[in-house]
């Protein structure tokens, strides 16, 4: 059985990513023992987002371009206004995630990150949640949208803002560890055994 110990986890992230939507899955999934990689557009470090004003700088480990897929078991795409909005114009980034998709890794986006799904088409039928102010972009793909803390379905986990992350990082674990050939969806890292399977 996969282990976290073990996982190599992507997060793909521009300038204006949300502060701790990054730091926080960053080191609490290093921490359990995973070996996390910080891909930028061009390499180049980047700059956070701090609530009000701008946050600290976080250093890239490689090109969105030299991504390999192969190389991972899961990608973190963090929030943020701006983060969002520049990689999904960026085809190098959307072309990560939409293999991600295509090899059935799981994608854990959170807060704007999911309007990286929607760029990637990737959200149509899907059961997620997001920042309540994309809700209606959300809806206007397709998704199915629920105010939750965390959701899984399809290999897709979204959690909606900074207060949701315990859970997100915590969904994050358990979708690596306990890869599921069913349509998950659970409302709660915390319900393990109660979270709803649904036929796919």
């Amino acid at each position: 059985m996969p282990s976290i110990t073990n996982a190599k986890v992507l997060i793909m992230a521009a300038n204006g990513f949300e502060q701790s939507e990054l730091e926080v899955p960053r080191d609490t999934l290093a921490k359990a023992g995973a070996d996390v990689k910080i891909a930028t557009p061009d390499g180049e470090d980047v700059t956070g987002w701090d609530t009000n004003d701008w946050g600290n700088k976080v250093a890239s480990d490689l090109a969105i371009a030299k991504v390999k897929v192969d190389d991972f078991d899961v990608l973190v795409l963090p929030g943020g206004q701006i983060n969002p909005d520049l990689l999904r114009v960026n085809d190098d980034a959307l072309e990560v995630i939409t293999e991600f998709s295509a090899q059935n890794k799981p994608i854990a986006a959170i807060c704007h990150g999911p309007w990286l799904l929607i760029e990637a088409k990737l959200i149509d039928g899907v059961t997620a949640t997001s920042y309540k102010s994309i809700r209606t972009d959300m809806e206007n793909a397709g998704a199915r949208w629920r105010d939750e803390e965390v959701v899984f379905d399809r290999g897709i986990i979204t959690s909606r803002n900074p207060d949701d992350l315990d859970a997100f990082c915590k969904t994050i674990v358990k979708a690596v560890e306990h890869p599921a050939p069913m349509e998950t969806v659970s409302n709660a890292a915390q319900e393990g055994d109660d979270a709803r399977m649904l036929p796919a």
